[in-house]
């Protein structure tokens, strides 16, 4: 086995010093970066925590709103077909009833 072949086995010679030099250069960029300043404090992470879940809750309420209106509309436009159509008028006619109990 020659001395190459050496090196490269054991790990040792200037590439290995020049790659641990970059891993240094790497983590210090990583530990200065925005993402773990705000994760080494905890109120931070707390407020963060909580902003996304806000962020989520509100967009499944908006999100099933949506579908769910969506829904009704397509239902109440099938009239047509006797047992979906009478029941899609009942739902359309109950929404309507609460909306305007609500007024």
């Amino acid at each position: 086995m020659s001395e190459t072949d050496n090196q490269v086995t054991t790990g040792t010679g200037p590439d290995l010093a020049a790659e641990v030099q970059g891993l240094k250069q790497e983590l210090t960029f990583l530990r200065e970066s925005r993402m773990f300043v705000i994760h080494q404090s905890i109120p931070r992470i707390l407020l963060f925590r909580f902003a996304v879940g806000m962020a989520v809750g509100l967009g499944t309420v908006v999100g099933a709103t949506l579908l769910l209106s969506l829904l009704v509309w397509a239902l109440s436009q099938i009239e047509f077909i006797p047992i979906i159509g009478d029941w899609s008028v009942q739902i359309a006619q109950r929404i309507e009833a609460a909306i305007g109990d609500g007024n």
